[in-house]
């Protein structure tokens, strides 16, 4: 590639880019998609690089690198970012590299910038397999403490980074996730209508949706619901909708304890594409997840118009403000009496979904790529660079 008039190459990571159906099918992946969109279009001066596995090899504006390795096997993909990953930055004379989920190689050939998305992982310690935990831990730690620049999606995850990490503040930079302008209110009944046919969707929906795995706390969500059923004539029907993560035998044995079999629907993986009809489709969303390090799909929930309840933990109550309402996610019974509070009040069913629509239009997945250019550009002129 010829360098004439490009400021500097810049690498991106993109090999956790998936479209297969699955927890990697989450917000780590949409973040990557939305950089891919639209960093070539807010800053065109620099030469983009896409390092990818074999199902993504188009992307407009990137010279993309494929990788003949099956990185969408995890430990495949860990060999790849190990040994081969430091000889391609080098091989594209990659300027700066970014590593948009938390761990880069042990060898470095250029500035890196890390991205972490949430640090649970270090937080919730017991919520993670064995080897996963282990391996994230100590991973970004090395990545963090030797990049030249972090990025978090929120104060929260900041200030989470500070705690745990030695490094000075300024090499961290808050850069908010985005929210996709197809997630918006749909004048589309038939379209609702026949998303509700094909998965059976009970007309009067409350709506989880995210990896089903500890962390996201959807057994004391069932417990909320069972006593919502117990103790108020509210008989809306609860989806839990995503892919399978880890540890989530448990939330299909607590549904039957409960005796909610028939109440509750385990829908799996949804597919991107129909995100915005099953949020609009959804009389209220609630995610009463532990910990978030930005918390996106409450955040699309809102700006399609659907009221939000979540929790009142970590980055959570920074990314709903006004717009939703935030409980203890470890009190079951305040989170039946939010839910009770929505559904069973049509005036206040409509300020807070109006209130989220307003909350939703603060963010933007452009702005969010606009200003990690900016971040680009500061650490390539050895601002605030520490270490290298």
């Amino acid at each position: 590639m010829s360098r004439e008039g490009i400021k500097a190459y810049v690498g991106l990571n993109a090999h956790l880019l998936s479209s297969k159906a699955n927890y990697r099918s989450a917000g780590v992946s949409r973040y990557i998609q939305a950089l891919l969109t639209h960093l070539p279009q807010v800053d065109d001066r620099f030469q983009y690089v896409a390092f990818m596995g074999t199902a993504h090899t188009q992307s407009r504006g990137w010279h993309i690198c494929t990788s003949p390795w099956p990185t969408e096997r995890p430990v495949a993909r860990i060999l790849w970012e190990q040994t081969l990953q430091p000889w391609a930055a080098h091989r594209e004379k990659l300027d700066l590299l970014h590593q948009p989920v938390y761990v880069g190689p042990l060898l470095r050939t250029c500035p890196t910038v890390v991205t972490l998305h949430d640090l649970s992982f270090y937080l919730y310690p017991e919520l993670f397999p064995r080897g996963r935990r282990i391996y994230l831990q100590h991973m970004t730690q090395y990545t963090v403490e030797h990049a030249q620049a972090v990025i978090t999606g929120s104060e929260s995850s900041k200030r989470d980074a500070l705690r745990l990490f030695t490094i000075p503040e300024e090499k961290i930079t808050v850069i908010p996730d985005g929210v996709e302008p197809r997630m918006k209110p749909l004048h589309d009944p038939a379209a609702i209508e026949a998303l509700r046919q094909r998965y059976h969707l009970p007309s009067d929906m409350l709506l989880f949706l995210g990896t089903l795995e500890p962390r996201k706390n959807i057994i004391t969500l069932l417990e909320a619901y069972a006593l919502l059923r117990q103790r108020t004539d509210i008989r809306h029907g609860l989806v839990v909708a995503g892919g399978r993560g880890w540890y989530y035998d448990e939330i299909y044995a607590m549904a039957k304890r409960l005796g909610l079999q028939e109440a509750v629907q385990f829908t799996g993986y949804v597919p991107d594409e129909e995100l915005p009809l099953w949020y609009n489709a959804a009389d209220l969303f609630v995610y009463p997840s532990l910990y978030e390090g930005f918390g996106l799909p409450p955040l699309e929930a809102m700006a399609c118009g659907t009221p939000v309840i979540t929790s009142n933990t970590s980055s959570l109550p920074e990314i709903v403000g006004d717009g939703g309402l935030t409980v203890d996610p470890h009190d079951p019974q305040a989170l039946a009496e939010a839910i009770y509070s929505v559904l069973s009040d049509p005036a206040h069913h409509e300020r807070l979904a109006q209130a989220a629509r307003s909350q939703a239009s603060r963010f933007s997945w452009r702005t969010t790529a606009a200003r990690t250019a900016q971040l680009y550009h500061r650490v390539l002129e050895g601002d605030d660079v520490k270490g290298f």
